[in-house]
Protein backbone atom coordinates (compact mmCIF):
# COMPACT_ATOMS: atom_id res chain seq x y z
CA UNK A 1 0.00 0.00 0.00
CA UNK A 2 2.72 2.42 0.77
CA UNK A 3 4.46 1.70 -2.43
CA UNK A 4 1.45 2.07 -4.49
CA UNK A 5 0.45 5.69 -2.33
CA UNK A 6 4.31 6.75 -3.22
CA UNK A 7 3.26 6.63 -6.98
CA UNK A 8 0.21 8.13 -6.65
CA UNK A 9 1.33 10.90 -4.20
CA UNK A 10 3.96 11.66 -7.17
CA UNK A 11 1.59 12.08 -9.96
CA UNK A 12 -1.14 14.59 -7.08
CA UNK A 13 -0.36 17.62 -6.08
CA UNK A 14 0.27 18.00 -2.30
CA UNK A 15 -2.76 17.02 -0.05
CA UNK A 16 -4.73 15.86 -2.77
CA UNK A 17 -4.52 12.20 -1.81
CA UNK A 18 -5.31 12.72 1.84
CA UNK A 19 -8.32 14.76 0.96
CA UNK A 20 -9.83 12.26 -1.71
CA UNK A 21 -9.57 10.18 1.26
CA UNK A 22 -11.14 12.22 3.62
CA UNK A 23 -13.87 13.34 1.59
CA UNK A 24 -14.76 9.54 1.21
CA UNK A 25 -14.39 9.22 5.35
CA UNK A 26 -16.51 12.19 5.59
CA UNK A 27 -19.33 10.82 3.48
CA UNK A 28 -19.52 7.27 5.00
CA UNK A 29 -19.82 9.36 8.36
CA UNK A 30 -22.54 11.28 7.52
CA UNK A 31 -24.51 8.00 6.04
CA UNK A 32 -23.81 6.53 9.10
CA UNK A 33 -25.28 9.74 11.23
CA UNK A 34 -28.76 9.79 8.67
CA UNK A 35 -29.09 6.13 9.08
CA UNK A 36 -28.54 6.17 12.67
CA UNK A 37 -30.16 9.33 14.01
CA UNK A 38 -32.19 10.45 11.25
CA UNK A 39 -30.37 13.77 10.21
CA UNK A 40 -26.72 15.13 9.71
CA UNK A 41 -26.95 19.10 10.39
CA UNK A 42 -27.00 19.52 14.00
CA UNK A 43 -25.30 16.46 14.74
CA UNK A 44 -22.23 15.95 16.95
CA UNK A 45 -18.90 14.30 15.74
CA UNK A 46 -15.81 13.63 18.27
CA UNK A 47 -12.46 12.86 16.31
CA UNK A 48 -9.74 11.03 18.55
CA UNK A 49 -6.94 12.01 16.40
CA UNK A 50 -3.14 11.04 17.26
CA UNK A 51 0.24 11.51 15.06
CA UNK A 52 0.54 11.40 11.72
CA UNK A 53 -1.49 10.89 8.20
CA UNK A 54 -4.03 9.15 10.40
CA UNK A 55 -4.90 11.72 12.68
CA UNK A 56 -4.96 14.24 9.19
CA UNK A 57 -7.87 11.77 7.37
CA UNK A 58 -9.58 12.34 10.38
CA UNK A 59 -9.13 16.15 10.90
CA UNK A 60 -9.58 16.72 7.37
CA UNK A 61 -13.39 14.74 6.73
CA UNK A 62 -13.96 16.47 10.35
CA UNK A 63 -13.57 19.90 8.17
CA UNK A 64 -15.59 18.26 5.83
CA UNK A 65 -18.81 17.39 8.28
CA UNK A 66 -18.34 20.91 9.44
CA UNK A 67 -19.33 22.18 6.08
CA UNK A 68 -22.71 19.86 6.32
CA UNK A 69 -23.40 21.18 9.72
CA UNK A 70 -22.43 18.82 11.43
CA UNK A 71 -20.41 20.17 15.01
CA UNK A 72 -17.37 18.57 15.51
CA UNK A 73 -15.33 18.37 18.75
CA UNK A 74 -11.56 16.55 17.97
CA UNK A 75 -9.14 15.40 21.35
CA UNK A 76 -5.39 16.09 20.32
CA UNK A 77 -3.66 13.02 21.66
CA UNK A 78 -0.56 14.38 20.34
CA UNK A 79 -0.83 17.80 20.30
CA UNK A 80 2.76 18.96 18.79
CA UNK A 81 2.30 16.50 16.15
CA UNK A 82 -0.98 16.57 15.14
CA UNK A 83 -1.40 17.12 11.22
CA UNK A 84 -1.13 20.33 10.49
CA UNK A 85 -3.00 20.94 7.50
CA UNK A 86 -5.70 19.12 8.72
CA UNK A 87 -6.13 20.83 11.81
CA UNK A 88 -6.28 23.82 10.26
CA UNK A 89 -8.95 23.14 7.85
CA UNK A 90 -10.92 21.81 10.94
CA UNK A 91 -10.23 25.09 12.61
CA UNK A 92 -11.26 27.14 9.24
CA UNK A 93 -14.58 25.46 9.31
CA UNK A 94 -15.35 26.30 12.60
CA UNK A 95 -14.66 22.74 14.38
CA UNK A 96 -13.20 22.52 17.79
CA UNK A 97 -10.81 20.83 20.05
CA UNK A 98 -10.99 20.33 23.64
CA UNK A 99 -9.28 17.76 26.31
CA UNK A 100 -12.45 14.83 26.25
CA UNK A 101 -15.23 14.51 24.00
CA UNK A 102 -18.55 15.99 24.91
CA UNK A 103 -21.54 13.48 24.26
CA UNK A 104 -21.64 13.16 20.66
CA UNK A 105 -23.64 11.03 18.27
CA UNK A 106 -20.83 9.11 16.42
CA UNK A 107 -17.04 8.97 16.69
CA UNK A 108 -13.90 8.91 14.10
CA UNK A 109 -10.92 6.98 15.15
CA UNK A 110 -7.75 8.27 14.19
CA UNK A 111 -5.73 7.62 16.77
CA UNK A 112 -2.96 5.32 14.70
CA UNK A 113 -3.03 4.19 11.80
CA UNK A 114 -1.38 1.55 9.35
CA UNK A 115 2.21 2.15 11.09
CA UNK A 116 0.78 1.54 14.48
CA UNK A 117 1.92 -1.79 16.66
CA UNK A 118 1.01 -2.97 19.89
CA UNK A 119 -2.35 -1.61 21.99
CA UNK A 120 -3.22 1.59 22.61
CA UNK A 121 -1.37 4.06 24.96
CA UNK A 122 -3.03 4.64 28.30
CA UNK A 123 -4.23 8.10 27.39
CA UNK A 124 -5.61 7.53 24.21
CA UNK A 125 -7.28 4.06 26.16
CA UNK A 126 -8.59 5.92 28.83
CA UNK A 127 -10.60 8.14 26.01
CA UNK A 128 -11.83 4.84 24.15
CA UNK A 129 -13.12 3.30 27.25
CA UNK A 130 -15.08 6.59 27.89
CA UNK A 131 -16.92 6.54 24.58
CA UNK A 132 -20.54 5.72 24.65
CA UNK A 133 -21.28 6.31 20.72
CA UNK A 134 -20.28 3.51 17.73
CA UNK A 135 -17.13 4.29 16.06
CA UNK A 136 -15.91 4.52 12.88
CA UNK A 137 -12.33 3.35 12.66
CA UNK A 138 -10.15 5.31 10.03
CA UNK A 139 -8.26 2.53 7.99
CA UNK A 140 -7.58 0.40 10.91
CA UNK A 141 -8.89 0.32 14.45
CA UNK A 142 -6.02 1.39 16.56
CA UNK A 143 -4.56 -1.22 18.98
CA UNK A 144 -5.59 -4.38 16.38
CA UNK A 145 -2.88 -5.19 14.52
CA UNK A 146 -3.59 -4.26 11.16
CA UNK A 147 -1.26 -7.41 9.14
CA UNK A 148 -2.37 -10.06 11.63
CA UNK A 149 -5.12 -8.81 13.41
CA UNK A 150 -4.31 -9.82 17.05
CA UNK A 151 -5.30 -7.69 19.76
CA UNK A 152 -2.44 -7.53 23.16
CA UNK A 153 -4.43 -5.21 25.36
CA UNK A 154 -6.91 -1.92 24.80
CA UNK A 155 -7.96 -1.43 21.74
CA UNK A 156 -10.92 0.24 19.32
CA UNK A 157 -13.59 -1.96 18.49
CA UNK A 158 -15.87 -0.10 15.39
CA UNK A 159 -18.81 -0.57 14.16
CA UNK A 160 -17.52 0.75 10.70
CA UNK A 161 -14.29 0.77 9.30
CA UNK A 162 -13.48 3.32 6.01
CA UNK A 163 -10.16 1.89 4.68
CA UNK A 164 -8.61 3.16 1.71
CA UNK A 165 -7.65 2.01 -1.62
CA UNK A 166 -8.20 -2.12 -1.10
CA UNK A 167 -8.74 -3.86 2.32
CA UNK A 168 -5.95 -4.78 4.61
CA UNK A 169 -5.45 -8.08 6.12
CA UNK A 170 -6.85 -6.95 9.85
CA UNK A 171 -10.41 -6.61 7.87
CA UNK A 172 -10.35 -10.29 7.11
CA UNK A 173 -8.53 -11.70 10.11
CA UNK A 174 -10.25 -9.94 12.91
CA UNK A 175 -13.80 -8.86 11.12
CA UNK A 176 -15.30 -8.80 14.65
CA UNK A 177 -13.38 -5.64 15.61
CA UNK A 178 -13.53 -3.86 12.22
CA UNK A 179 -17.48 -3.97 11.67
CA UNK A 180 -18.61 -3.48 8.39
CA UNK A 181 -15.93 -2.40 5.72
CA UNK A 182 -15.86 0.16 3.45
CA UNK A 183 -13.17 1.07 0.78
CA UNK A 184 -12.64 4.55 -0.21
CA UNK A 185 -11.28 4.00 -3.97
CA UNK A 186 -8.08 6.36 -4.67
CA UNK A 187 -7.57 5.09 -8.04
CA UNK A 188 -3.90 3.03 -6.77
CA UNK A 189 -2.25 0.75 -8.93
CA UNK A 190 -1.64 -2.52 -6.35
CA UNK A 191 0.41 -5.67 -7.18
CA UNK A 192 -0.82 -8.82 -6.21
CA UNK A 193 -2.47 -9.49 -3.03
CA UNK A 194 -1.67 -11.13 0.35
CA UNK A 195 -4.97 -12.64 0.80
CA UNK A 196 -7.60 -13.36 -1.40
CA UNK A 197 -11.22 -13.12 -0.57
CA UNK A 198 -13.71 -15.26 -2.92
CA UNK A 199 -16.98 -14.03 -3.48
CA UNK A 200 -20.63 -16.10 -3.47
CA UNK A 201 -20.57 -15.31 -7.14
CA UNK A 202 -17.21 -16.26 -8.03
CA UNK A 203 -17.89 -19.81 -5.32
CA UNK A 204 -20.95 -20.48 -7.43
CA UNK A 205 -19.12 -20.28 -10.95
CA UNK A 206 -16.67 -22.52 -9.48
CA UNK A 207 -18.83 -25.38 -8.45
CA UNK A 208 -19.62 -28.25 -10.92
CA UNK A 209 -22.93 -28.00 -12.48
CA UNK A 210 -24.09 -31.06 -14.48
CA UNK A 211 -25.11 -30.93 -17.79
CA UNK A 212 -26.92 -32.62 -20.70
CA UNK A 213 -23.55 -35.27 -21.25
CA UNK A 214 -23.15 -35.44 -17.62
CA UNK A 215 -23.60 -38.77 -15.75
CA UNK A 216 -22.39 -40.08 -12.12
CA UNK A 217 -19.14 -40.68 -13.21
CA UNK A 218 -18.56 -37.82 -14.77
CA UNK A 219 -19.29 -35.68 -11.87
CA UNK A 220 -16.82 -36.87 -9.67
CA UNK A 221 -16.90 -39.93 -7.70
CA UNK A 222 -15.50 -39.98 -4.38
CA UNK A 223 -14.25 -42.30 -1.93
CA UNK A 224 -15.09 -41.31 1.94
CA UNK A 225 -12.54 -43.31 5.05
CA UNK A 226 -13.95 -42.48 8.09
CA UNK A 227 -15.08 -43.62 10.95
CA UNK A 228 -15.34 -46.65 13.46
CA UNK A 229 -17.38 -48.73 15.70
CA UNK A 230 -16.80 -45.88 18.09
CA UNK A 231 -17.15 -42.88 15.79
CA UNK A 232 -20.15 -43.93 13.48
CA UNK A 233 -21.39 -40.39 13.25
CA UNK A 234 -18.14 -38.91 11.85
CA UNK A 235 -18.02 -41.63 8.76
CA UNK A 236 -22.06 -40.02 8.05
CA UNK A 237 -21.35 -37.08 8.40
CA UNK A 238 -18.34 -37.14 6.39
CA UNK A 239 -20.19 -38.91 3.63
CA UNK A 240 -23.10 -36.43 4.08
CA UNK A 241 -21.31 -33.67 3.23
CA UNK A 242 -20.05 -35.57 -0.01
CA UNK A 243 -23.09 -36.73 -1.19
CA UNK A 244 -25.52 -33.24 -0.46
CA UNK A 245 -22.56 -31.31 -2.18
CA UNK A 246 -23.94 -33.24 -5.23
CA UNK A 247 -20.97 -35.55 -5.83
CA UNK A 248 -21.67 -37.71 -8.66
CA UNK A 249 -20.97 -40.64 -6.89
CA UNK A 250 -20.18 -41.35 -3.14
CA UNK A 251 -18.16 -44.32 -2.01
CA UNK A 252 -18.19 -45.25 1.36
CA UNK A 253 -15.05 -47.86 2.64
CA UNK A 254 -14.92 -48.74 6.67
CA UNK A 255 -16.80 -50.31 9.74
CA UNK A 256 -19.48 -47.82 9.60
CA UNK A 257 -20.52 -49.13 6.36
CA UNK A 258 -24.26 -50.61 7.48
CA UNK A 259 -24.94 -47.12 9.57
CA UNK A 260 -23.97 -45.12 6.75
CA UNK A 261 -25.90 -46.98 3.76
CA UNK A 262 -29.06 -46.69 6.43
CA UNK A 263 -28.58 -42.49 6.34
CA UNK A 264 -27.44 -42.04 2.68
CA UNK A 265 -28.57 -45.35 0.64
CA UNK A 266 -27.53 -44.11 -2.43
CA UNK A 267 -23.81 -44.86 -1.34
CA UNK A 268 -22.08 -47.39 -2.49
CA UNK A 269 -20.47 -48.39 0.83
CA UNK A 270 -17.77 -50.94 1.52
CA UNK A 271 -16.07 -52.41 4.88
CA UNK A 272 -12.57 -52.41 3.21
CA UNK A 273 -10.99 -49.37 1.02
CA UNK A 274 -9.60 -52.35 -0.79
CA UNK A 275 -13.65 -53.03 -2.06
CA UNK A 276 -13.94 -49.53 -2.54
CA UNK A 277 -13.97 -49.56 -6.24
CA UNK A 278 -11.96 -46.41 -8.80
CA UNK A 279 -12.53 -42.81 -7.24
CA UNK A 280 -11.54 -39.55 -7.87
CA UNK A 281 -10.19 -38.17 -4.67
CA UNK A 282 -10.55 -39.55 -1.25
CA UNK A 283 -11.59 -38.18 2.12
CA UNK A 284 -9.87 -40.26 5.13
CA UNK A 285 -9.37 -39.08 8.86
CA UNK A 286 -12.14 -38.46 10.99
CA UNK A 287 -13.14 -40.96 13.29
CA UNK A 288 -10.73 -44.11 12.10
CA UNK A 289 -8.21 -43.78 14.73
CA UNK A 290 -4.58 -43.28 15.59
CA UNK A 291 -3.98 -47.09 16.15
CA UNK A 292 -2.48 -49.48 13.59
CA UNK A 293 -5.23 -49.86 11.55
CA UNK A 294 -5.75 -46.29 10.80
CA UNK A 295 -2.29 -46.32 9.80
CA UNK A 296 -2.80 -48.72 7.38
CA UNK A 297 -6.37 -46.85 5.94
CA UNK A 298 -4.33 -43.76 5.79
CA UNK A 299 -1.05 -45.51 3.80
CA UNK A 300 -3.65 -47.34 1.68
CA UNK A 301 -5.37 -44.28 0.90
CA UNK A 302 -2.07 -42.21 -0.05
CA UNK A 303 -1.20 -44.37 -2.40
CA UNK A 304 -3.87 -44.40 -4.62
CA UNK A 305 -2.62 -41.56 -6.66
CA UNK A 306 -5.44 -39.61 -6.64
CA UNK A 307 -5.85 -36.00 -4.36
CA UNK A 308 -6.48 -36.96 -0.91
CA UNK A 309 -8.15 -34.60 1.73
CA UNK A 310 -6.93 -35.45 5.56
CA UNK A 311 -8.69 -34.16 8.35
CA UNK A 312 -8.50 -35.18 12.67
CA UNK A 313 -7.27 -38.35 13.03
CA UNK A 314 -5.25 -38.36 9.50
CA UNK A 315 -3.38 -35.39 10.80
CA UNK A 316 -2.71 -37.08 14.07
CA UNK A 317 -1.49 -39.98 12.08
CA UNK A 318 0.50 -38.08 10.08
CA UNK A 319 2.59 -35.41 13.05
CA UNK A 320 3.52 -39.55 14.64
CA UNK A 321 4.60 -41.03 11.86
CA UNK A 322 5.95 -38.40 9.75
CA UNK A 323 7.29 -41.42 7.63
CA UNK A 324 3.52 -42.24 6.70
CA UNK A 325 3.75 -38.80 3.65
CA UNK A 326 6.12 -41.25 2.10
CA UNK A 327 3.43 -43.63 0.50
CA UNK A 328 2.33 -40.31 -1.51
CA UNK A 329 3.44 -39.32 -5.18
CA UNK A 330 4.64 -36.29 -5.04
CA UNK A 331 2.89 -35.34 -7.34
CA UNK A 332 -0.71 -36.24 -5.45
CA UNK A 333 -2.54 -33.22 -4.41
CA UNK A 334 -3.10 -33.16 -0.50
CA UNK A 335 -5.36 -30.61 1.44
CA UNK A 336 -4.58 -31.20 5.62
CA UNK A 337 -7.56 -29.31 7.03
CA UNK A 338 -5.70 -28.82 11.20
CA UNK A 339 -7.57 -26.50 14.06
CA UNK A 340 -5.02 -24.99 15.99
CA UNK A 341 -4.22 -27.93 18.15
CA UNK A 342 -3.91 -30.13 15.25
CA UNK A 343 -1.83 -27.58 13.55
CA UNK A 344 0.27 -27.66 16.67
CA UNK A 345 1.15 -31.62 16.49
CA UNK A 346 1.55 -31.25 12.97
CA UNK A 347 4.33 -28.22 12.76
CA UNK A 348 5.29 -28.53 16.16
CA UNK A 349 4.15 -25.02 16.81
CA UNK A 350 1.07 -23.13 17.20
CA UNK A 351 -0.22 -20.76 14.71
CA UNK A 352 0.51 -17.80 16.52
CA UNK A 353 -0.48 -13.99 16.14
CA UNK A 354 0.28 -14.07 12.40
CA UNK A 355 -2.33 -17.35 11.22
CA UNK A 356 -1.76 -16.54 7.31
CA UNK A 357 2.23 -16.74 7.40
CA UNK A 358 2.11 -19.90 9.73
CA UNK A 359 -0.57 -21.58 7.21
CA UNK A 360 1.66 -20.15 4.49
CA UNK A 361 4.71 -21.91 5.64
CA UNK A 362 3.39 -24.89 6.25
CA UNK A 363 1.64 -25.16 2.84
CA UNK A 364 5.50 -25.03 1.33
CA UNK A 365 6.91 -27.22 4.27
CA UNK A 366 4.41 -30.33 3.44
CA UNK A 367 3.76 -29.75 -0.31
CA UNK A 368 -0.13 -29.05 0.18
CA UNK A 369 -2.65 -27.47 0.74
CA UNK A 370 -3.39 -26.73 4.52
CA UNK A 371 -6.64 -25.38 5.60
CA UNK A 372 -6.30 -24.26 8.97
CA UNK A 373 -9.83 -23.51 10.84
CA UNK A 374 -10.96 -20.93 12.65
CA UNK A 375 -13.45 -17.37 13.13
CA UNK A 376 -11.53 -16.62 9.98
CA UNK A 377 -10.57 -19.67 8.41
CA UNK A 378 -7.11 -19.57 6.28
CA UNK A 379 -6.43 -22.10 3.08
CA UNK A 380 -2.80 -21.60 1.91
CA UNK A 381 -1.10 -22.98 -1.08
CA UNK A 382 2.27 -24.52 -1.67
CA UNK A 383 2.56 -21.85 -4.39
CA UNK A 384 2.38 -19.31 -1.99
CA UNK A 385 -1.47 -18.07 -2.31
CA UNK A 386 -3.69 -17.76 0.82
CA UNK A 387 -7.20 -17.33 0.64
CA UNK A 388 -9.23 -15.93 3.79
CA UNK A 389 -13.22 -17.00 4.52
CA UNK A 390 -14.36 -14.49 7.48
CA UNK A 391 -17.02 -16.02 9.08
CA UNK A 392 -20.44 -14.44 9.51
CA UNK A 393 -21.53 -16.05 12.61
CA UNK A 394 -19.81 -18.68 15.07
CA UNK A 395 -22.48 -21.31 14.15
CA UNK A 396 -20.00 -23.59 12.04
CA UNK A 397 -18.50 -24.26 16.18
CA UNK A 398 -20.10 -27.59 16.62
CA UNK A 399 -19.01 -31.01 16.57
CA UNK A 400 -19.19 -33.03 13.60
CA UNK A 401 -19.07 -29.81 11.92
CA UNK A 402 -15.26 -30.58 10.55
CA UNK A 403 -16.24 -33.89 9.23
CA UNK A 404 -19.21 -32.01 6.80
CA UNK A 405 -16.51 -30.18 5.65
CA UNK A 406 -14.15 -32.61 4.81
CA UNK A 407 -16.80 -34.21 3.11
CA UNK A 408 -17.55 -31.00 0.67
CA UNK A 409 -13.91 -30.47 0.04
CA UNK A 410 -13.63 -34.54 -1.29
CA UNK A 411 -16.45 -33.64 -3.51
CA UNK A 412 -15.07 -30.57 -5.13
CA UNK A 413 -11.62 -31.97 -5.42
CA UNK A 414 -13.16 -35.36 -7.22
CA UNK A 415 -15.04 -32.73 -9.08
CA UNK A 416 -11.46 -31.52 -10.81
CA UNK A 417 -11.30 -28.37 -8.87
CA UNK A 418 -7.71 -26.97 -7.93
CA UNK A 419 -6.48 -27.96 -4.31
CA UNK A 420 -6.73 -24.25 -3.30
CA UNK A 421 -9.83 -24.06 -5.00
CA UNK A 422 -11.76 -26.74 -3.97
CA UNK A 423 -10.86 -26.03 -0.41
CA UNK A 424 -11.28 -22.45 0.15
CA UNK A 425 -14.80 -22.95 -2.42
CA UNK A 426 -15.94 -25.53 0.54
CA UNK A 427 -15.16 -23.26 3.26
CA UNK A 428 -17.41 -20.25 1.56
CA UNK A 429 -20.23 -23.17 1.35
CA UNK A 430 -19.90 -24.87 4.49
CA UNK A 431 -19.66 -21.08 6.92
CA UNK A 432 -22.69 -19.96 4.92
CA UNK A 433 -24.40 -23.63 5.44
CA UNK A 434 -23.86 -22.79 9.22
CA UNK A 435 -25.26 -19.53 8.81
CA UNK A 436 -28.41 -20.49 6.97
CA UNK A 437 -29.32 -23.77 9.33
CA UNK A 438 -28.92 -20.64 12.83
CA UNK A 439 -31.50 -18.34 10.68
CA UNK A 440 -33.98 -21.22 10.38
CA UNK A 441 -33.19 -22.40 14.03
CA UNK A 442 -33.84 -19.02 15.49
CA UNK A 443 -37.06 -19.51 16.35
CA UNK A 444 -36.24 -22.57 18.97
CA UNK A 445 -33.42 -20.61 20.23
CA UNK A 446 -31.13 -23.28 20.10
CA UNK A 447 -27.56 -23.57 17.98
CA UNK A 448 -27.37 -25.62 14.29
CA UNK A 449 -25.73 -29.05 15.24
CA UNK A 450 -23.88 -30.73 12.66
CA UNK A 451 -26.54 -32.23 11.11
CA UNK A 452 -28.41 -28.92 10.75
CA UNK A 453 -25.78 -27.74 9.15
CA UNK A 454 -25.52 -30.53 6.65
CA UNK A 455 -28.93 -30.16 5.61
CA UNK A 456 -28.45 -26.72 4.74
CA UNK A 457 -25.84 -27.19 2.62
CA UNK A 458 -28.20 -27.73 -0.82
CA UNK A 459 -30.15 -24.31 0.72
CA UNK A 460 -26.41 -22.66 0.80
CA UNK A 461 -24.94 -23.98 -2.47
CA UNK A 462 -27.95 -22.75 -4.53
CA UNK A 463 -27.92 -19.31 -2.72
CA UNK A 464 -24.34 -19.37 -4.40
CA UNK A 465 -25.50 -20.56 -7.75
CA UNK A 466 -28.19 -17.90 -7.84
CA UNK A 467 -25.81 -15.22 -7.26
CA UNK A 468 -23.74 -15.88 -10.51
CA UNK A 469 -26.81 -16.49 -12.69
CA UNK A 470 -27.34 -20.17 -12.38
CA UNK A 471 -31.15 -21.51 -12.57
CA UNK A 472 -31.92 -24.75 -12.40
Amino acid sequence: MRAAEDVALARTTEGALMQRAAFGLATHAARMLAERTGGVAGRRVGLLVGAGDNGGDALWAGAYLRRRGVAVTAVLLVPDRAHPAGLAALRRAGGRTAAALPDVDLVLDGIVGLSGRGPLRPDAARHVDALRAPVIAVDSPSGVDPDTGTVDGPAVTAAVTVTFGARKPVHVLNPGRCGDVHVVDLGLHLGEPDLRVLTAAEVGACWPVPDAGSDKYSQGVVGVAAGSADYPGAAVLATGGAVLATSGLVRFAGTAADVVRARWPEVVATGSVADAGRVQAWVVGPGIGTGSAGRALLEHVLGEGVPVCADADAITLLSQHPGIADARDPGTPLVLTPHDREFERLTGAAPGPDRAAAARDAAARFGAVVLLKGNTTLVAAPDGRVFANPARSAWAATAGSGDVLTGVVGALLASGLEPAAAAATAVHAHELAADLAARAGTATGAPAPSSVLQGALPDAIRAMRAVRGWRG
